[in-house]
């Protein structure tokens, strides 16, 4: 039979799951509402400052701006998504088996 203090804390890892939850959806949201001002604006700025630049269009000064606004916007989708998008969570754990079962393999 449940208790009350059961149902509270059922209630509560519930809604602690949620909190998580919209936390990390929003953090997404964040991230793609700064890859969209990223894109809007850069294309803005390369190309003003592209027609107006002495040195030509193909400079440094061009695209220095969205070089280094890019370098921000990596560590922001690192941290958003974090770095097992690319690997995976046991990424590493099937390098070593892999490897292994290879080194087995030249064993017999």
């Amino acid at each position: 039979m449940k208790t009350i203090d059961d149902n509270f804390n059922s209630d509560f890892r519930k809604e602690e799951a949620y909190l998580r939850a919209k936390k990390k959806v929003d953090n997404m949201i964040g991230f793609y509402w700064h890859l969209a001002v990223y894109v809007v604006v850069n294309v803005f700025l390369i190309i003003l400052v592209g027609s107006n630049n002495n040195e030509g269009f193909w400079s440094f000064g061009t695209f220095a701006t969205p070089m280094f606004w890019a370098i921000g916007l990596i560590f922001h989708f690192l941290g958003v998504f974090g770095p097992d998008f690319f690997f995976g969570k046991n990424w590493e754990q099937k390098k070593v088996k892999e490897y292994m079962d290879k080194e087995k393999q030249g064993w017999e």
